[in-house]
């Protein structure tokens, strides 16, 4: 009978394998997610979704730290997290659009199927990034979309058209901002997502019972998010360094 002995495990693969847990966390906090949003506990479900969102912006910078791809090139750190970003991105915000009923009967339900849909195709495509790490076509990021629409307390209509024109958007080769990674009026960009994420923090403090000054800070800067990749796309120069 052989025992496991854990002396062994050189402690790079120890260490390295650990920032895979810490990426498969976010299922978890995913799922806590579903059951708040099965309960219609909206405001607890973006809570976790928020800190699943947080071990998803931290696990990349550790994983290039400790050498993941090389200690481990058999375990796929960018599958892994392709999983956990289709569950925090896709699914959940779409059960959540679904159970709140924000769009009425049927079409919360069309619009969730649409939305899984379109972006089960989205993560297929191989081109999805531009040379400047662009997004190609609406990046699916239904997490940011849906809250938006919770924290204005968005009409039927407004909701409906806004996943509508997000789906199709999906497929269309128009530019949508990587706030972090596209160097072209980054620093605006990640003040004005910055922004957003204080608007819809405090929005989640206040139980979505957001005032109007909240609502239009929230509006603005994700239209702004919204367009801003579409119009540095139009205009090639402007951002640019000489």
């Amino acid at each position: 009978m052989k025992i496991f002995n854990y002396k062994r495990v050189p402690y790079a693969e120890i260490r390295a394998f650990s920032v895979h847990i810490l990426t498969a966390s976010g299922s978890f906090l995913a799922f806590l997610g579903v059951v708040a949003a099965a309960e219609h506990r909206f405001v607890d479900m973006f809570w976790w979704l928020g800190l699943a969102l947080a071990v998803d912006g931290i696990d990349g910078p550790i994983a290039r730290k400790v050498r993941v791809k090389e200690v481990l090139p058999n375990w796929s750190g960018d599958t892994l997290d392709n999983i956990i970003d289709y569950v925090t991105y896709v699914l959940l915000p779409a059960f959540a659009l679904y159970q709140s009923g924000m769009i009425g009967e049927p079409w919360s339900f069309v619009a969730a199927g649409l939305i899984v849909v379109s972006s089960a195709i989205y993560y297929a495509d191989m081109g999805m990034k531009t040379d400047e790490y662009f997004f190609s076509g609406f990046p699916v990021v239904w997490n940011m979309l849906i809250f938006t629409l919770f924290v204005i307390d968005a009409s039927a209509t407004t909701a409906l058209f806004a996943v509508l024109v997000s789906v199709v958007l999906t497929f269309l080769p128009i530019s949508f901002l990587h706030p972090v990674r596209v160097k072209r009026l980054r620093t605006l960009n990640l003040a004005v997502f910055f922004l957003w994420c204080g608007f819809g923090g405090y929005a989640l403090l206040l139980h979505f019972n957001s005032p109007p000054w909240v609502v239009t800070g929230m509006v603005l800067s994700g239209i702004y998010l919204y367009v801003i990749g579409g119009v540095l796309q139009f205009f090639p120069g402007l951002g640019r360094r000489n």
